[in-house]
């Protein structure tokens, strides 16, 4: 049973002192963010990410800056026995997982969908879908396994997984699945002490969203100012993302479950 945290302080409720987190796709934008933050509230993190140089570069920053415990991992999301490895990462490394973010996932613009060919579909459904089923089942096996039961798992959605926006079909598709997935995860993991939720993020400026609107950018269109028309008057920033995650992995979210937490600047509001 998740305890009643009323009686602590809100810096005891956003303390992670002693607590083991992996991020994925941990090296650079949301994923490097989010491992800064979780370090800073005084988490122990695996920097997961396909590109080990990076991982390991990102995780040496953080070390330095925070004084916590970093380590790099390799990690194909794609790959299930990727998934295994890197949690049994975290468990020799670290001595166990309180916490796991799915953040790896890609967004390749699709066209129109009458175009879209099966080979696409199945790798964007493999990395975002099943890659993010598979981290939180591995996260689950791991913390239960662990003997003091409980943790936290936030998985990476996105606001185009609670609307429908013409020409990235495949990928809106694969965003309803991680939100759906995080219900039913959130109901099958609580009896285990697991909460299981979701961050829906608006527009933010990643080096991966830079480099999927090269083509527009290279066609004379102000990415920057179109990243920027939210009713808050700007485009989001890692940070936003990050510090969301972290309350969710938090005690002062400690009875917020099955919940997708949209973080937008209030670009859904219609």
């Amino acid at each position: 049973m998740i305890p009643d945290h009323s009686h602590k302080t809100l810096a005891e409720l956003l303390d992670l002192s002693g607590r083991r987190a992996v991020v994925t796709g941990g090296a650079k934008g949301i994923g490097a963010q989010t491992a800064h933050r979780l370090a800073e509230a005084g988490a122990d993190v695996v920097i997961a990410d396909l590109d080990l140089s990076a991982a390991t570069s990102t995780a040496t920053d953080i070390a330095n800056a925070t004084g916590r415990t970093t380590v790099a991992a390799f990690i194909d999301v794609g790959d299930t026995a990727s998934i295994v490895a890197a949690a049994d990462v975290a468990v020799s490394r670290l001595g166990g997982i309180d916490i796991w973010v799915n953040n790896a996932g890609i967004y390749p613009t699709t066209g129109p969908a009458i175009e879209a060919t099966d080979e696409f579909i199945d790798r964007m459904l493999s990395i975002n879908v099943r890659g993010s089923f598979a981290g939180a089942r591995e996260a689950a096996k791991r913390m239960q396994a662990d003997g003091t039961k409980g943790g936290v798992i936030v998985n990476l959605a996105s606001i185009a997984g609670l609307s429908a926006t013409p020409g990235i079909s495949a990928y809106v598709m694969s965003k309803h699945a991680v939100i759906g997935m995080t219900k039913v995860l959130s109901r099958e993991f609580a009896p285990l002490d697991i909460r299981v939720v979701a961050v829906a993020p608006g527009p933010i400026d990643t080096p991966g969203v830079q480099d999927q609107l090269a083509p527009l950018k290279a066609a004379g269109v102000d990415v920057g100012a179109m990243l920027s028309k939210t009713p808050l008057g700007r485009g989001g920033v890692p940070d936003d993302i990050a510090r969301a995650i972290v309350f969710l992995a938090s005690d002062l979210a400690a009875w917020v479950n099955a919940e997708t937490l949209v973080v937008d600047a209030g670009s859904l509001a219609r």
